[in-house]
């Protein structure tokens, strides 16, 4: 049996309603639209979202690789979200060899993860070195307080200001930044207070 570490989205075990199930969800389905060619899922958990991107998108994903830190999510993902082009290994994205490991993706996918990472620079350099020229990188992440600065969640370090969230992006081509609340995903609105950040950025030729 998988434990639930009260952030884990396990949805055997969930409501179908829950509401943190169908935001986790929701941010899946806006990622439909992008993945394509080789597609990594940084944290992928237990591999809901893995499988629902691959299964939607199979004509177009000739690779799909889900790592995700803990040995047991890895192996319930195995055990309840198989598919053909999707295999699932044990790995840190903060690991130096992990593009000598894993190689470069054209897609890569991480959600609610940075947030958990002490160095966030050195986890968006990570991600930016596993990117293939071109590629596209989709991340979330909850706002908070700012870099350093403490926050109500115990397994997160801190939670970025959205001047510091868009400031991670400088280095790509371009990027468009949505906003979350509730399953509503969309470009801000003045006046309006968005809890989670959505970026869908563009990696140089």
């Amino acid at each position: 049996m998988l434990k639930d570490t009260g952030e884990r989205v396990i949805p055997n075990n969930m409501d179908p309603m829950n509401g943190l199930l169908l935001e986790h969800l929701a941010r899946y389905q806006f990622a439909i639209h992008y993945v394509k060619g080789r597609v990594l899922d940084i944290a992928c958990g237990t591999g809901y979202g893995s499988k629902m991107l691959v299964k939607a998108k199979k004509t177009v994903i000739s690779e799909f690789l889900g790592v995700d830190l803990c040995q047991e999510a890895v192996n319930y993902a195995k055990a309840n979200y198989y598919h053909p082009l999707l295999t699932y290994v044990q790995g840190d994205v903060l690991d130096p060899h992990i593009v000598k490991k894993h190689g470069t993706f054209d897609t890569i996918i991480s959600f609610e993860t940075i947030e958990h990472v002490e160095d966030d620079l050195f986890f968006m350099d990570q991600l930016y070195s596993l990117l293939k020229p071109g590629g596209t990188l989709i991340l979330s992440t909850p706002f908070g307080q700012g870099r350093g600065k403490p926050t109500s969640q115990p397994f997160h370090y801190h939670q970025l200001t959205i001047n510091e969230f868009k400031s991670l992006f400088t280095s790509f081509k371009g990027v468009d930044f949505y906003f979350q609340r509730g399953v509503l995903l969309e470009p801000p609105r003045e006046n309006e207070y968005y809890p989670v950040g959505v970026a869908v950025a563009k990696k140089h030729h």
